[in-house]
């Protein structure tokens, strides 16, 4: 499969621009000379780049192999670090009254590992976790003990939420109870007073405010969760009634995951502030607000207000809340609340990297016409092989048209028996080669006909090591699109026009939406494979939810996991984390692993005593048994 170096002029410059990686990667990523992909990583106070094909190789001599996830908690870190900064940089400028405190939502991504570090980066800014349910709980208090950080609540809360969170509030934890439904408040007071201890409170506002992303659905009037102005009421009454209005501190709304319009930001912390200035004047103690999540990432990388974008950043984000919080405070001369923010995606979604190696290619221009040639050719066929031999420039459209004519007719004399299946076979081959030298031509026309314009529809299948269902969810779920690109030979130039296929028996796993050269696009361009070395793509931006949603389609469990970081120039490999066995992923689904190689054995044996195979024959099937059920649920070269 190897080919001769491409003899048109490439730069690593021309990789850039076509997989955008200035666009996306936020400073993290850059293409070195060498065409490798790098990863900025901190080593002391310094920046390093480090070459992820070198942490590949490492990765490979130790025993692990991809498909693989990269954790960088040097990105982590940044992030947590650029959220407080913009906010504090706000404050300052403004003469902002409050402070603002982040909380990292455990939901997005709940791997102990993330947790421990947000907990450990965050410390020095008081950054607190959202928990919204009893296990996210345990784990935030578990890891959150500091007292100046808060532990917000939200979703569903049974006796034993709240009685955890009242009681961890004794020891001097800041845990907010946000009431998000009517029903439980009474619960809440409930168990406060068994317990006696007073709770502090928060309510969830369903705001007017909607916005245009993918989890719209979530803001607004008609949201699942969050209280109506009537119901916001009530609870204040009920509250006042018992003599705990005091508890009132909090008022939380949120927009929905990943809101691409700042403007759409900026109207709902007006209504949003509007509704906690009533709430003072109603009596209610308050100091917190608590502004959700919502702040996006440029996943294509065009910062304009489509669903895999923003057209803001962190620090126009923070400016814009900041300015309209003590706008609306500032004309009722009231203090300027503490700014709480659940961002989780804009904090993890840089953290982990996706690299997978191609397994093969399916590419339809690769048909050999040899093979195919019929003996007597029907005259459709001597007629499609007359359009190849006077296509030219000029005449582009016509040979389209012929092309596409010709080939319809041998399509349809084959459903009535009048062509053989070679026939059909010449015809495909044929087909595709002359549509794909129409389109070469059409490249390097300026005026383009319109039939033309969408480009070559015959693409290269490549196949990806690793499972779209487990990975990355949220692209075949909702159509996310994630940047993906080789992460070497970026000095050479891609000359395969591909979508991308994993190993699942799925043709729902596939990913065929990209941002090529700023623009949305079918393909991905990529290199021809070499005999010599694996092929390695990256895809970017997966830190957030995809480790929390990734299910077991076709049993492909976790992959393997590694935590890398740089010290003195040198790669670290800080945690290693091998991913699911066969085993793990059978015992998932309820299978005993030992019951299934007894019953396997008792297959084997029966194949003996038939005489279908020797007791030999049967040792070696069942040391095979074995130690594939312990092996990775990916696939595995022969060499691994």
């Amino acid at each position: 499969m190897s080919k001769p170096p491409n003899p048109v002029s490439w730069d690593t410059q021309q990789a850039n621009d076509l997989y955008g990686v200035d666009n996306w990667a936020n400073d993290f990523f850059s293409i070195s000379k060498n065409g490798h992909l790098h990863v900025h990583l901190r080593d002391g106070d310094q920046r390093t780049s480090v070459s992820l094909p070198d942490i590949i190789t490492g990765i490979r001599e130790r025993g692990l192999d991809t498909p693989l996830l990269l954790r960088f908690h040097d990105l982590l870190a940044d992030r947590i670090r650029n959220l407080n900064m913009a906010f504090n940089s706000a404050i300052n400028d403004s003469g902002y009254q409050g402070d603002y405190r982040g909380v990292y939502p455990i939901k997005v991504n709940q791997q102990q590992q993330v947790i421990e570090e947000i907990t450990q980066f965050g410390e020095q800014y008081h950054y607190g976790l959202e928990a919204g349910s009893k296990p996210e709980l345990l784990a935030a208090l578990a890891y959150m003990h500091d007292p100046e950080a808060y532990i917000i609540c939200n979703g569903y809360k049974d006796q034993e939420f709240i009685d955890l969170a009242l009681q961890s509030t004794k020891m001097g934890l800041q845990i907010v109870l946000v009431i998000e439904m009517p029903t439980e408040l009474n619960l809440i007071l409930e168990r406060s007073e068994a317990l006696g201890i007073q709770p502090m409170l928060g309510i969830r506002a369903k705001l007017s405010t909607c916005n245009n992303s993918h989890w719209s659905h979530s803001s607004g009037e008609n949201s699942v969760f969050g209280l109506t102005t009537n119901q916001i009421l009530n609870t204040v009454d009920t509250l006042r009634e018992h003599g705990m209005l005091d508890t009132l501190r909090l008022l939380h709304y949120h927009q929905g995951s990943q809101v691409p319009d700042i403007r759409s930001i900026r109207e709902a912390a007006t209504e949003a502030s509007r509704i906690y200035i009533e709430l003072i004047k109603e009596g209610a103690t308050m100091g917190l607000l608590d502004i959700g999540g919502g702040l996006g990432i440029d996943y294509d990388g065009s910062r304009s207000d489509s669903l895999s974008s923003r057209n803001y950043g962190i620090q126009e984000y923070a400016v814009d809340i900041i300015d309209v919080v003590k706008t609306v405070c500032d004309e009722a001369q009231l203090n300027h609340p503490t700014i709480i923010s659940e961002s989780g995606r804009a904090v993890a979604a840089y953290y982990s990297v996706l690299i997978f190696n191609i397994l093969d290619v399916n590419s339809p221009s690769a048909d050999s016409l040899s093979q195919h040639i019929p003996s007597k050719p029907h005259p459709h066929l001597i007629k499609l092989s007359e359009v190849e031999s006077y296509l030219n420039e000029e005449n582009l459209q016509e040979c389209y048209n012929d092309a596409l004519y010709y080939r319809e007719e041998i399509l349809s004399l084959f459903k009535y028996g009048n062509v053989t299946l070679r026939e059909r076979a010449y015809c495909n081959s044929l087909f595709t080669r002359i549509i794909t030298r129409i389109h070469e031509i059409a490249d390097t026309m300026e005026q383009v006909p319109e039939a033309l314009a969408e480009g070559n529809p015959f693409l290269d299948v490549y196949y990806g090591n690793f499972s779209l269902f487990q990975s990355l969810p949220d692209s075949w779920a909702i159509d996310q699109l994630f940047p993906v690109m080789p992460i070497h030979r970026l000095d050479e130039k891609p000359t395969a026009r591909a979508t991308l296929a994993d190993i699942t028996c799925d043709c729902d796993g596939r990913i065929d939406n990209f941002i090529i050269n700023g623009e949305h696009q079918a393909h991905l361009p990529l290199h021809q494979l070499n005999d010599d070395e694996d092929y390695l793509l990256g895809v970017f931006l997966v830190g957030a939810y995809q480790e929390t949603l990734g299910d077991l389609h076709n049993l492909l469990g976790d992959t393997n996991v590694v935590s890398v970081g740089v010290k003195n120039g040198n790669i670290q490999y800080l945690r290693e984390l091998a991913g699911d066995t066969i085993s793990d992923v059978l015992t998932y689904v309820e299978y005993d692993t030992k019951n299934l190689v007894e019953r396997f054995r008792s297959l084997a044996e029966r194949s003996v005593e038939e005489g279908k195979i020797t007791p030999s024959h049967r040792r070696q099937i069942m040391d095979a048994y074995r130690e594939s059920i312990v092996g990775y649920t990916y696939y595995e070269s022969p060499n691994t």
